[in-house]
């Protein structure tokens, strides 16, 4: 039985007479076709919105934009690459219209416009609203880090450098110590061994120099890294390892997992970023009121206070921190508060209701105890190591406690976070293999984190409700 055989490649073929019918009636193409043509580009922030009456014409902006949607919605992000796919690609000459666009005019087309890229992805997060695909009742917030283009061992924190430069050093002491046996005669290397050592003598102080530079630059900025080749992008921790990147916050709807509100930082931590990115994705879905459930590490009481302020109902688990944690002893929890006395009641039984106040940072908390009872403590060990245990209570802390009950009365919420935040974390790094920043500095990196969120979102529309809806919500 013979092979399924293709034509002979010098045979004339009647062709389609189009490039129209190359382009299925459901491809994705169609839609940013018509999702670009509807939007207000010169209102979104895009620069050349309007051709200008002299001069060599410019590629339109809609027909850029139009290509980078194409390019993050099928994990083609380098300008090489879209420049060598609108000259072969097939969807994209149709989308194009034939334009061919050279790689720099497309880095530069990104580049230039990178605060309009948000504004596009809130466009498709209102026709989203449109088409109801939002719940609007519950988010998951949470952040990811994804890498900068940046080596982990061109970035530099205060410890580090001060390790580097006391290692050059004693390099140098024990450089110059040899050096001095040589000019002795008491080294049996010779003249050869001396122009060595004083070639490394060179690069050392040279780099210590360079070391020394930089760890003054950071003492005199207050910041505490820094990195060379990106220097926006900061150390990390990441599981196990340490990451040189930024920290890309997403609100994500919990009925069909679309991120409603994203934006990069590169704060290290979470901590403080739950009431902003919450309350920006309240507002986008245009409701009074919205609970919000995030992991242990957005738990700060002035968050959680401001989330409350906003509207928003926050879900976040206590961490257990603290030293009594680590030690085995009794941690917080154990210790009841009597709202009635304004004291709080130990594993012992007895009342701590000596107080005192301190600001901290410009947090007040008041710390509760009872010198005279701990003395006499049956307990005492498990409880402190010190004459007494004192207990902070933030003087706000009514918040965290009424957060504790909703909780414990709803504790299934907190898998819902999981498996709906990570759902586009996942998707984003594994099969849209966007777990990398190509551009460097913070305003860029955040232009295309806004593409790489409006690309997960549109193929998860895709999916839900398909291409012809999508087109008719935007033309209805």
């Amino acid at each position: 039985m013979a092979y399924i055989e293709g034509h002979a490649r010098d045979q004339a073929l009647l062709l389609p007479a189009s490039v129209e019918d190359y382009v299925a009636a459901n491809s994705p193409v169609r839609f940013i076709d018509v999702f670009v043509d509807d939007l207000d580009l010169g209102e979104a922030g895009f620069h050349r919105s309007r051709p200008k009456a002299t001069g060599r014409p410019g590629y339109a902006p809609g027909d850029m934009l139009k290509l980078y949607l194409y390019g993050y919605l099928n994990r083609v992000r380098s300008s090489r690459r879209l420049e060598a796919e609108a000259t072969r690609n097939l969807e994209l000459i149709w989308l194009l219209r034939g334009l061919r666009p050279d790689y720099k005019t497309i880095a530069d087309f990104r580049r230039d416009n990178r605060s309009a890229f948000k504004a596009v992805f809130r466009a498709f997060v209102i026709l989203c609203r449109k088409l109801d695909l939002f719940g609007r009742e519950l988010l998951a917030v949470d952040g990811t880090r994804l890498k900068a283009v940046n080596n982990p061992g061109r970035n530099f924190s205060r410890d580090k450098l001060a390790r580097y430069i006391a290692a050059a050093d004693e390099r140098l002491e024990g450089y110059l110590v040899e050096l001095d046996a040589i000019d002795r005669g008491e080294d049996g290397h010779g003249l050869g061994r001396g122009e060595a050592l004083a070639a490394k003598i060179a690069r050392v102080r040279e780099r210590r120099q360079a070391q020394a530079a930089m760890l003054e630059q950071l003492t005199a900025s207050g910041e505490s890294q820094i990195s060379l080749t990106d220097r926006d992008a900061r150390a990390m921790v990441t599981g196990q390892k340490t990451t040189v990147g930024y920290n890309a916050q997403v609100a994500v709807d919990a009925k069909h997992k679309l991120i409603v509100e994203q934006h990069v930082t590169n704060a290290a931590t979470d901590m403080g970023l739950l009431a902003s990115t919450a309350g920006a994705a309240k507002e986008a879905l245009g409701v009074d009121r919205i609970a919000a459930v995030a992991d242990m590490g957005y738990y700060k009481g002035e968050d959680i206070e401001a989330c409350e302020a906003a509207g928003i109902t926050p879900y976040v688990a206590r961490p257990e921190r603290g030293s009594a944690i680590a030690n085995g002893r009794f941690p917080k929890e154990r210790f009841v508060y009597d709202p009635a006395a304004d004291a709080y009641r130990c594993p012992g039984g007895q009342l701590l209701d000596t107080r005192y106040r301190s600001v901290t940072r410009g947090h007040v908390s008041i710390q509760y105890s009872s010198p005279a009872a701990c003395a006499a403590c049956a307990i005492k060990a498990r409880c402190t190591g010190s004459r007494w245990r004192r207990i902070n209570r933030w003087e706000n802390e009514a918040v965290l406690e009424r957060m504790a009950k909703r909780l414990a009365a709803r504790p299934g919420v907190l898998a819902i976070r999981r498996e709906t935040v990570e759902h586009p974390f996942g998707s984003i790094k594994q099969w849209m293999n966007q777990g990398v920043f190509l551009m460097r500095g913070l305003e860029k990196v955040r232009a295309e984190f806004s593409l790489t969120a409006l690309a997960y979102n549109l193929r998860r529309a895709i999916t839900i409700i398909g291409i012809p809806e999508l087109i008719q919500a935007v033309r209805a």
